[in-house]
């Protein structure tokens, strides 16, 4: 097992170029958010657009998007419950980030099963949450796109098979290879799977142990892929910023709220380009 180290993501965090542009950091859209839990998709789309990514669109249940609008201006809304106009919207994006705040209902999987029918092999797709719940629940197939799963234990357990106390680095090797794309474990010391290797974060902090910490992690990493070439090394750096922006936070206080670390990533990302 590997160790994240900051030494990654300072290769990986490059200075801009002066003649980029917005189209140059990508497309993201987040599909998440039902009427109870819009905060989990503004969260994530927050960390999406704080990290840098180029263009952001979220779709989700109307009664969101006035609260998306005012806490988010930047980033632009469609409905949810517009199915076709959602799986229009896939086609046009480079990186899809599906499952915070979703829920579990009908219309929420007759959503999901559209997006996986839509998304291609050369889309980033980051699977989160309710979208892990639901693929378990009906045993989807797994999406043919460039995929990154972000469970936390309980929901790896559900899509893997294995009880938490048989989720150790063989097994969920063994479960990855099956599954293929990039698995983001979620723990105090986050492990990330890939093809041929397991990183391990060397920070993070219970102090971040709070509501919605998972949705901007999701947001970071579909910020990170959208701009960054290397794909795994994204991944690595925005599990890696994530926790460390939370222990810098975490010097100072009891508790670090996930609104917190949004704001701090353009300063940390700066600091980490410049070294």
């Amino acid at each position: 097992m590997q160790p994240i180290t900051e030494e990654l993501v300072k290769d990986t965090i490059a200075k801009r170029s002066d003649d980029s542009y917005k189209g140059t950091y990508g497309k993201v859209l987040v599909i998440g958010g039902d009427a109870d839990m819009g905060g989990a998709a503004i969260l994530t789309a927050s960390a999406a657009v704080y990290s840098g990514a180029g263009l952001v669109t979220v779709a989700t249940h109307k009664t969101n998007h006035a609260a998306l609008h005012s806490r988010l201006p930047e980033a632009m809304a469609i409905d949810s419950a517009d199915v076709e106009k959602v799986t229009e919207q896939v086609k046009k994006m480079d990186v899809i980030a599906i499952g915070p705040g979703l829920g579990l209902s009908e219309e929420a999987f007759i959503l999901l099963t559209a997006v996986f029918s839509t998304v291609t092999e050369q889309q980033q797709t980051i699977i989160d949450g309710s979208a892990i719940s639901l693929m378990a629940e009906y045993d989807l197939p797994y999406p043919k796109t460039q995929a990154v799963y972000t469970p936390h234990l309980g929901e790896w357990e559900k899509l893997s098979g294995l009880a938490v106390s048989q989720q150790e680095p063989n097994a969920n090797t063994k479960i990855q290879q099956k599954i293929g794309g990039t698995i983001v474990l979620k723990s105090n010391r986050t492990e990330v799977y890939v093809e041929d290797a397991v990183w391990k974060n060397t920070v993070g902090n219970p102090a971040m142990a709070t509501g919605g910490m998972g949705d901007t992690l999701a947001g970071m990493i579909a910020g990170f892929t959208a701009q960054f070439e290397d794909k795994e090394r994204a991944v690595l750096s925005a599990v890696f910023l994530h926790s460390k922006i939370g222990d810098e936070l975490a010097a100072k206080q009891y508790v670090v709220l996930p609104t917190q670390i949004i704001e701090h990533i353009p300063s940390t990302m700066k600091a980490y380009s410049l070294s």
